[in-house]
């Protein structure tokens, strides 16, 4: 698969996949779930790629285990939960931020996270100036760091039945962030995106990509 290596700024060499055009006008950080740079998100990536984005996806389990790519039965999850559990969220940061820096330097810059990556996503809104745009797929820690102030536009997913994510936490979002669009899907569960999980909903995972290029597309 087409791979590059990022140096974050402590120095910390990890693994990315690229897709799309090296010259793109709108370029995206693909953040991952818990599940490693697998199949999936590398078909995630090369979906935005297919709209003209130039995409990187950091490889942010480098930092403990290189080469992870987990499948979703209950110990993939369990294993992903773990390798999650040991990375500082500050130093998964930062490789978002080399990830950042390695798309064309001409072109707008947006982030979109899934799971753990929708948080790290808001995180990128929140904690660094480096996105024109963040877009986060039902990210659970969103909720714990609620208060915190985007530095660009944002867009939220979140499925009704999410028993990860209660919908009192999506309401706690939405009443500390007025000023981003916090969007549920009646009936979906964690990971309604991922064509892979039992829990996929075609029809709500077409709507929510649709309403992500679209908010890409204005903000980019």
């Amino acid at each position: 698969m087409p791979n590059i290596t990022l140096t974050a700024a402590d120095g910390h060499q990890l693994d990315a996949y690229v897709a799309g055009p090296s010259d793109a006008a709108r370029a995206l950080v693909v953040v991952q779930e818990i599940f490693g740079v697998n199949r999936h998100m590398r078909r995630v990536a090369d979906r935005f790629a297919e709209q003209g984005y130039a995409v990187i996806v950091p490889a942010l389990f480098d930092r403990t285990e290189r080469g992870v790519e987990l499948g979703y039965g209950a110990p993939d999850v369990a294993r992903g939960r773990d390798l999650r559990g040991a990375i500082d969220a500050g130093r998964t940061l930062l490789d978002v931020l080399a990830a950042a820096a390695a798309l064309p330097p001409a072109a707008r810059r947006g982030v979109v996270g899934y799971c753990w990556g929708g948080t790290v996503a808001w995180h990128g809104a929140t904690r660094s100036a480096a996105f024109a745009a963040s877009v986060g797929w039902y990210g659970g820690g969103i909720a714990a760091a609620k208060n915190e102030v985007p530095h660009c536009p944002v867009q939220l997913h979140f499925g009704e039945t999410d028993a990860s994510i209660p919908m009192a936490d999506v309401e706690a979002v939405r009443a500390a962030q007025p000023g981003v669009e916090v969007l549920v899907y009646k009936g979906a569960g964690h990971g309604f995106g991922c064509d892979e999980r039992g829990s996929f909903s075609p029809a709500d995972a077409a709507l929510a990509q649709e309403r992500t290029l679209a908010f890409f597309a204005k903000h980019l």
